[in-house]
């Protein structure tokens, strides 16, 4: 995992979550704006979350949850795009649900698949649905979860990132972990 804000204190998160039965939940999100408010928003989405992970054990159902109570309270014009995944490490069975979040990568040895859900971002209209999809992720596979900083990152030459470079960088077949890997060609 890598985290820098764009401030001092920023909107985007990510947590795990372990399961009594070993599974394990990954979310990552990001609230709009950025500074205090953001973080603020930040705070209590990860809070809800976490709480409502405890009572559900289906992504798309803690996304709806979570976006029934942050719906009300959440000040206007702001959003929070986040993804939720369950991860069953004993077999590799991913279950996940998106609000809105950007597209996760799978780096597989037949090339780089985007898992794709439906969801609105959380907060900004009531009776939300959330898609739910499964995958399995094998031995040597890689999963990539980021946040729009990632994408939206500049090199030295000013040439932005972006969603199609991401995606080839991802599939390259690199020995070093990923995310350094992905550090060191910004």
């Amino acid at each position: 995992a890598y985290y820098q804000p764009a401030r001092a204190v920023g909107g985007d998160f990510y947590d795990f979550i372990s399961y009594p039965d070993g599974r394990l939940g990954f979310v990552i999100g990001d609230v709009t704006d950025k500074g205090v408010p953001a973080a603020l928003v930040m705070a209590t989405t990860r809070s809800l979350l976490r709480s409502t992970a405890e009572r559900f054990d289906s992504p798309g159902k803690i996304l709806e949850r979570t976006n029934e109570l942050l719906v009300d309270d959440i000040p206007p014009k702001m959003f929070v795009t986040c993804l939720f995944a369950l991860l069953d490490p004993a077999t590799g069975r991913l279950v996940y649900a998106n609000a809105g979040h950007d597209v996760p990568y799978v780096r597989t040895d037949s090339g780089v698949v985007e898992l794709r859900a439906r969801g609105m971002p959380l907060g900004l209209l009531p009776d939300m649905r959330y898609e739910e999809k499964e995958t399995t992720l094998h031995p040597g596979e890689c999963l990539l979860l980021y946040s729009d900083g990632l994408v939206e990152a500049h090199n030295p030459s000013r040439e932005m990132l972006g969603f199609p470079r991401l995606q080839t960088l991802v599939g390259t077949d690199s020995e070093e972990n990923l995310v350094p890997f992905l550090l060191n060609t910004l």
